[in-house]
């Protein structure tokens, strides 16, 4: 229980801290150079520092606390793993909480799974760059325009005002990594 309290406090400080706070300097000059190689590099990058390993990639406890499983790198929830256990009526009240590995998250929306984002057709394999711009612009789930919005933790409203430039090179380095087969659940909403 009191690991779940520390989960849920961590998780409103992170949900806290990722309110947008102001637009972009629309003079910023892209980073981003046009051989493939550094396109990709810039795309880990901008990876690694917008935190996408904090929840889609599992983790297991180490010495230090939790460590990325580096060949699961991005592959979000683990569907052969049982749904982690929540204090749903605590969830259901405004508390938020994340599995231990922090691929899954329950809050007053239900519970949620980080997705896929490997090159794999159970992840990212088959999208097109427009339909990652829609999910990750518009918070669209599968880049659909018809699709259900993309849920608590995902912070997408963060990312309505990237540069195309940033995405493409951070689509690029998802399609380069190693693909994951990995189905991720669908949400589980609470009964009312």
């Amino acid at each position: 229980m009191k690991a779940l309290s520390i989960s849920a406090a961590f998780l409103a400080i992170f949900l806290i801290s990722c309110k947008k706070t102001s637009a972009p300097d629309p003079d910023q000059k892209p980073l981003v150079k046009k051989d493939s190689a550094e396109l990709v590099q810039y795309g880990k990058y901008l990876v690694t520092i917008t935190g996408c390993n904090d929840c889609h990639t599992p983790k297991r406890m180490g010495s230090k606390g939790p460590e990325l499983i580096e060949e699961l790198l991005l592959s979000g929830y683990q569907g052969k793993n049982a749904v982690p256990e929540f204090d749903l009526e605590r969830a259901k009240s405004g508390f938020a909480q994340m599995s231990p590995d922090m691929t899954a998250a329950a809050g007053p929306w239900g519970i949620s799974f980080a997705a896929n984002l490997t090159p794999d057709e159970t992840g990212i394999g088959s999208w097109t760059f427009e339909q990652f711009k829609t999910a990750i612009t518009e918070g669209k789930y599968k880049g659909m325009q018809n699709g259900r919005p993309l849920l608590p933790p995902m912070p997408w409203f963060n990312f309505t005002e990237i540069k195309d430039e940033d995405l493409q090179a951070i689509f690029a380095y998802l399609k380069s990594i190693k693909p994951v087969e990995n189905v991720v659940p669908a949400p589980k909403q609470f009964e009312k």
